[in-house]
């Protein structure tokens, strides 16, 4: 009996022990602020605001404005805010104040003022050549999970059509498996889906976030990543990221091509690449689809971040224009789409990753809306995604209206 009642005891202590950190987990603090330039005032856009030594962080929205929510366990420690191009600020959390204006002062290098560490002076495609060649030492070779948010806006002929937000969780088995990550879709934000062009019921994808995981160059292999011979490359200037300098490097292949990179001078990793193709002279750089889709224009944006030397993606843009023809051979434009899709990551999970909560439940033949639980209002209050924008609000009010008018 004795015995029987000090397992009693011992289970009830660990159930107790077991809610109150399940409590002190979702404790927060919250930090608002507004991200600024130094000298011309603009807002800062897409800086990562993050706990020091930690993956855990957001970013700010095109106003400069953020919220960040931090895990209690964190309160006494320091917030990094970065951004390329500008010198970081770290400030105790405790010293935080409510909505705290914060102003980053840019910093830009030539060539001439920063001792790299080679003896010689690498030219801007071996500089590209190397971190290609070094891709495999400087991401993750051991599976890791992401977890960000996802933002999917789409406009025809200009007028909003589509507004999907939601959490998710990217599972890799590695970055050098070519392979498309498990994908668990955690909580749907919002979902307005109006009324389209009826080409979409038979054409459009079903799941754009398929679109993000399978266009990444790194994992993949492909784009101007490689360093063929037809693309020329220059070394702009070196700046500032984090504690680290980066080649800021622009490369072009006439006529429809551009990118930018952004590579670490110590580890040549690719820390942010923008590529972009458009069509010029009414020349477009790619034959027509079965469909009839024209791509008119495709910007491709991806930035990293670094976490126990390895890299790890912080933010996907994929930004289309689309201009949809009667048929791959007529010049009758029916209408132009442009869709918009942008990855938000704000933790980054390498250890114990069997053990870590995963639900492998996307599926990418049906829409994230249909396959969505019901909107939980208290996960969106606690979890990190950037801030809406004025704009935003009103893309989403519209699309609010158009949706109850349709349902009507």
């Amino acid at each position: 009996m004795h015995s029987t009642l000090k397992k009693i005891r011992f289970l009830l202590i660990f159930v107790f022990l077991a809610i109150y950190q399940a409590i002190a987990q979702d404790k927060q603090l919250t930090i608002t602020g507004k991200l600024r330039d130094s000298k011309s005032n603009e807002p800062l856009p897409f800086a990562s605001i993050y706990v020091k030594g930690t993956t855990i962080g957001t970013v700010s929205n095109t106003e400069g404005a953020f919220v960040f929510h931090v895990p209690e366990e964190f309160k006494k420690d320091t917030i990094v805010v970065s951004m390329i191009g500008y010198s970081s600020v770290r400030k105790a959390i405790p010293d935080f104040e409510k909505n705290e204006r914060i102003a980053l002062e840019e910093r830009i290098f030539m060539l001439n003022e920063v001792v790299v560490t080679d003896e010689k002076p690498l030219t801007a495609k071996e500089i590209v050549k190397k971190a290609y060649r070094l891709i495999p030492v400087n991401y993750p070779s051991r599976p890791y999970i992401l977890e960000g948010f996802v933002r999917d806006l789409q406009n025809e002929d200009s007028v909003y059509v589509e507004l999907l937000e939601y959490a998710i969780k990217l599972r890799y088995r590695s970055n050098t498996v070519k392979r498309e990550p498990h994908i668990e879709l955690v909580e749907l934000k919002q979902s307005y889906v109006t009324e389209k062009h009826p080409w979409n019921a038979q054409w459009e994808r079903k799941n754009s976030i398929m679109d993000l995981v399978e266009d990444d160059f790194i994992r993949f292999d492909y784009g101007p990543i490689k360093a063929k011979n037809k693309w020329k490359y220059e070394i702009e200037s070196i700046v500032p990221f984090g504690d680290k300098l980066v080649y800021k490097i622009n490369a072009i292949d006439k006529p429809f091509y551009t990118a930018q990179f952004f590579i670490d001078s110590d580890s040549y990793a690719f820390v942010r690449i923008d590529y972009s193709r458009a069509s010029r002279n009414k020349r477009y750089y790619k034959r027509r689809l079965a469909s009839g889709q024209q791509e008119k224009s495709y910007n491709l944006v991806f930035e990293y971040q670094e976490y126990r030397g390895k890299w790890y993606l912080k933010y996907q843009k994929e930004e289309d224009v689309w201009e949809i023809f009667k048929g791959p051979e007529s010049n009758k434009l029916i209408f132009t789409k442009y869709p918009k899709k942008e990855l938000f990551v704000n933790k980054v999970i390498t250890e114990a990753i069997e053990a870590y909560p995963f639900t492998n439940n996307l599926s990418p033949s049906k829409s994230v809306e249909r396959q969505a639980k019901p909107y939980n209002p208290n996960f969106w209050k606690r979890y990190n995604f950037p801030l809406q924008t004025k704009e935003q609000s009103k893309i989403e009010e519209y699309l609010r209206e158009a949706k109850i008018e349709l349902e009507e």
